[in-house]
């Protein structure tokens, strides 16, 4: 029998989600009549009395003092009763065989019970009145339900809804690809519709492989070489071969990622010599650098952009997920003791008339997005410190969802090897159908078909799996039970088995993979990427020990396979082989293609002076705009505080709602020593040139470290790319200029480059309503992250003005350099200089910095970023609650008789707005002397900011209304 358990607010009780539906579809205009009565709830199937199920509906699944439960039989009459009459009944499920982690929650607990259910799956229920039928599809696909991965039901649950549908038995046939005999057109299509999305030139030197060897390959065979040769998995683009051109002439690459970004790398370490902090980079999961005599410092940072363009809550679940499992797998395992995330959205004001088929609402993106990121931290208890959120309307197709976990390992746990012999254990969840496909769909454009088309490569998360695995792991490394650790992520066993034996060889047994349902084939165990797993290469000579620790935490762990000196992978499935690939062609037989670059930079826009006038009204605009607003709303759903070594938190300042330049996290609590989290991006800057785009977020990365008491001798950065498709040469051209920024800064600035990330192909195309192609192409998108270390975290220092009398200085040279500025944004301007980079002055600027804040002399210290000046002053001023009177006619500027509101707006590198006690004016001054440093200005106990220029005031605003400004758009 299958029982349906809804679960309603109990009798007096808001219906806090009804609600929340009602006001985002008036929001979406379409409807502000609309009435929603919302209810969720269980479909139990199982030999189960009704008093059994009333049971666990009242003491398990409802909180009987806020929630009531009405059971019945599925199809009763009484649950699709209307609760007034002229309600339309709205159920919402999980399509059959997505990952639905509550209803396993809910199964696993009911054992508790001493009952047993043979199936759960969880359904959400509306009730729907003042909405014309019109509307009802459109509600249902943009607000109620996701295509991708949920099925709605208009009316009561249907008869062929009374059972579990939980997959039927798979019965084995070997199926093999008739590769050998399709001409070129032939096998563009396989590579388009087998979702294996490779390039002509790679489908050909399978097909010539194969030929060689007189056979066909398998489907399993196919699929493994496609994850393997992904844009995702490979990096094919960026450590491909390129012919680049630009206004300095031409350049060829054999490897760009070599010779740009891992080059600058090699450099500094040289440069440091003996003094190398270095461990690991570039060459595992993720990248380990020095932190203290017992321990090491782990960072990645990782993006799920396409997923949570499909499912947002799915899709960034599992992107924080799946990155938290990197430094899980880098070394033998290192320990999570952080998070950050960065978030690139359209505006959530766009008209819905104005999505393209197949995009979700920007809002509805946000909201999922955010939730998927805050419960899986949350859940797993790992703060999440430290992120920014960016909007352009460009991000519409495709929002950028970037995730970052920084972890810390024993200095004695940072080296594995696999070893031949090794069994090949899988641990953690179980495999299933979510995310096939997943590497290749990443490497891929998204479309208006791509929901229907690729909505089985979105993973559904499971934290509370997750952390169990985590638990695990660390104390099986602890007892050196393993040789060999790393995530089971992209490509799923494919390319962790892969990867883990490409110097031995495999032999993988498939049918012991443990499933969450029957019916998979043994192609889709091979590349699924459900989640929560790890490959773990254990000696057999531990498994019993290994077997056992994972038991008695109720994890699952079963040997798979076993890594064999061979050469080569060979999959098996109920003893018939269903792959046999060399190891060096799967790694190294991608052939090489080399791809045509060009870059011609946009020439500097004359722009005329602005005129000296008040500029109040410009500044409570930019406070105003979204890309500066205070992201408070998404802070606070975030835990920032547990594990209890958050130091300085992303809100800082009198009442804890300033904007923080940088996290400080203490990893080792019985230690002063703090790890620094920051970053830097502007999309903007690259309409300009993504060089300078490039330089300026690594300036900017750096600087946020530094304002807070990093020493920049110990800050090291990683870079992720998100770009659009780099089959256009100019496109291709905009990324290799911005890698070669990284190398020439990195090397001048003497900061490592530690780990990485390209996401491609980020592009949304479909056909508009005249049947015209259309493309939405995202801005050329650095992400910047540095993580920096702090000897003492008792020295650091927060953006907050703190005492009135205290003396204000600036630090830094002001350009004219208002091109790509957020003051041309809120102003509708255009032209001018991007800003740029003195490598040099730079450095010299982080070192002084640095040497004055470590000898205690500033209170406060906050970097000038988007609006400036003008924007540094209001934000300190309003954190710390006093006010401040600043004088630009002290302000260093280059050349002399830089116009006032250029000074106060333009958003020159490397500067800082810093409060030191006027004791200490004099150490201040000398330790600042070799950079541009001038006093401008003073805290007062008043409640307003004023800055003026040749006696003329244009700034005045009240302390109140300009935060009032700054936290409105985003206060939901």
């Amino acid at each position: 029998m299958l029982w349906e358990i809804d679960i309603y607010p109990a009798e007096g009780q808001p219906d806090l989600a009804g609600k929340r539906i009602a006001a985002d579809a008036a929001e979406m205009g379409l409807s502000d009549r609309l009435q929603v009565r919302a209810a969720h709830g269980y479909l139990l199937a199982g030999n189960l009395a009704e008093s059994d199920v009333k049971r666990l509906a009242r003491e398990l699944l409802s909180d009987q003092v806020v929630e009531r439960a009405v059971v019945a039989p599925v199809g009763d009459p009484s649950l699709a009763q209307s609760p007034d009459g002229n309600s339309q009944l709205i159920h919402v499920l999980p399509k059959p065989g997505v990952m639905d982690p509550v209803a396993l929650s809910a199964q696993s607990a009911i054992k508790d019970f001493r009952l047993a259910a043979d199936g759960v799956r969880t359904f959400r229920k509306y009730w729907l009145t003042g909405l014309g039928t019109d509307k009802l599809t459109t509600l249902c696909g943009k607000l109620l339900a996701n295509d991708a991965i949920e099925q709605v039901i208009v009316g009561p649950l249907a008869l062929e809804e009374r059972h579990l549908n939980s997959g039927s038995a798979y019965r084995f046939k070997l199926v093999t690809v008739p590769l050998g005999e399709l001409d070129d057109a032939g096998l563009e299509r396989l590579s388009r519709e087998g979702q294996l999305y490779l390039k002509l030139d790679e489908m050909r030197a399978i097909r010539d492989h194969f030929r060689q060897l007189g056979r066909d390959p398998t489907d399993a065979e196919l699929e493994t070489i496609a994850q393997t040769w992904s844009e995702h998995c490979s990096h094919k683009t960026l450590a491909g071969r390129i012919r680049y051109r630009d206004e300095r002439g031409e350049r060829h690459f054999d490897n760009m990622l070599k010779e740009t970004i891992f080059a600058a790398t090699g450099t500094v370490r040289r440069q440091l010599g003996d003094d190398d902090w270095c461990v690991s980079v570039f060459r595992d999961n993720a990248g380990v650098v020095k932190f203290d005599d017992q321990h090491h410092i782990v960072f990645k940072v990782e993006t799920h952009n396409h997923p949570s363009a499909l499912e947002p809550y799915g899709g960034a679940n599992t992107g924080i997920g799946g990155v938290i499992r990197d430094p899980l797998g880098t070394g033998l395992g290192a320990r999570p003791v952080c998070n950050t995330d960065v978030f690139c959205f359209a505006p959530p004001d766009t008209p819905l008339d104005q999505l393209p088929p197949g995009v979700l609402h920007p809002k509805r993106v946000m909201k999922g997005v955010v939730a998927g990121v805050r419960d899986y931290g949350n859940r797993m208890g790992i703060p999440t410190v430290n992120g920014a959120i960016y909007f352009d309307p460009r991000y519409l197709g495709n929002p950028l969802v970037y995730c970052g976990t920084v972890g810390i390992l024993p200095c004695d746990k940072a080296e594995k090897e696999t070893r031949a012999g090794d069994y090949i254990v899988t641990v953690g969840g179980r495999t299933g159908r979510d995310g096939i496909h997943g590497a290749t769909f990443s490497s891929a454009e998204l479309t208006s078909e791509s929901e229907k088309l690729s909505g089985g490569a979105v993973q559904i998360g499971n934290a509370i799996t997750e952390k169990m695995l985590l638990d695990v792991i660390l104390a099986a490394r602890d007892r050196g039970l393993y040789d060999a650790i790393t995530d089971c992520g992209a490509g799923g066993f494919s390319s962790a088995v892969g990867e883990m034996g490409e110097e031995i060889g495999a032999e993988v047994w498939l049918d012991r993979v443990p499933l969450k349902y029957d019916g998979l084939s043994y192609t889709e165990i091979w590349i699924s990427e459900a989640q929560e797993r790890m490959v773990l290469a254990v000696p057999p000579e531990s498994w019993d020990e290994f077997s056992a620790l994972c038991s008695a935490e109720g994890v699952e762990a079963t040997v798979i396979g076993k890594f064999v000196p061979t050469g080569r992978l060979q999959l098996k499935y109920q003893d018939c082989q269903v792959a046999d690939l060399a190891m060096d062609f799967l790694h190294h037989g991608r052939p090489p293609v080399v791809r045509e670059a060009v870059y011609a930079p946009r020439p500097d826009a004359p722009r005329a002076a602005e005129a000296t006038r008040d500029c109040t009204p410009t500044l409570l605009k930019m406070l105003g705009s979204l890309n500066v607003a205070s992201k408070e709303w998404v802070i606070r759903q975030y835990d920032h505080e547990v594990q209890g070594g958050s130091v300085i938190k992303p809100l800082v300042g009198v009442t804890n709602d300033g904007p923080s330049d940088a996290a400080v996290v203490r990893p080792v609590l019985s230690s002063r020593r703090g790890v620094v989290v920051a970053c830097g991006m502007n999309p903007r800057y690259g309409e300009f040139d993504t060089y300078h785009m490039a330089a300026s977020a690594i300036d900017e990365a750096m600087r946020n470290c530094v304002a807070v008491g990093a020493d920049p001798r110990r800050i090291a950065v990683l870079d992720n790319f998100c770009w659009g498709d780099t089959d256009r040469p100019e496109t291709l051209g905009s990324l290799v200029r911005a890698a070669l920024a990284c190398h020439d800064l990195a090397v001048a600035l003497g900061v490592p480059f530690i780990s990485g990330k390209d996401s491609l192909n980020n592009e949304f195309r479909y056909t508009d309503d005249a049947g015209r192609r259309q493309s939405i192409a995202i801005p050329p998108s650095l992400l910047i992250s540095a993580i920096g270390q702090v000897a003492d975290v008792g020295r650091c220092v927060t953006m907050d003005l703190k005492e009135p009398g205290n003396l204000l200085y600036v630090v830094g040279s002001t350009r004219d350099e208002l091109g790509g500025s957020h003051f041309h944004l809120v102003e509708s301007l255009s032209g001018g200089q991007v800003p740029r980079v003195d490598p040099e002055r730079a450095k010299r600027t982080f070192f002084a910095l640095h040497s004055a804040i470590d000898a205690g002399l500033l209170r406060s210290c906050h970097d000038l970023s988007e609006g400036g000046l003008a924007m540094a002053a209001a934000e300190m001023a309003f954190a710390g609650g006093f006010g401040a009177r600043i004088d630009l006619d002290s302000v260093p500027v280059e050349p002399a008789g830089l116009g006032a509101v250029e000074v106060l707006f333009s958003e020159s590198n490397t500067r800082f707005l810093c409060e030191v006690k006027p004791q200490h004016a004099g150490d201040f001054e000398s330790r600042l002397s070799g950079v541009p440093c001038a006093r401008v200005g003073q805290v007062d106990a008043g409640e307003r900011l004023e800055i003026t220029a040749a006696g003329t005031t244009l700034v005045g605003g009240q302390l109140a209304a300009l935060k009032a400004a700054w936290q409105a758009p985003l206060r939901w």
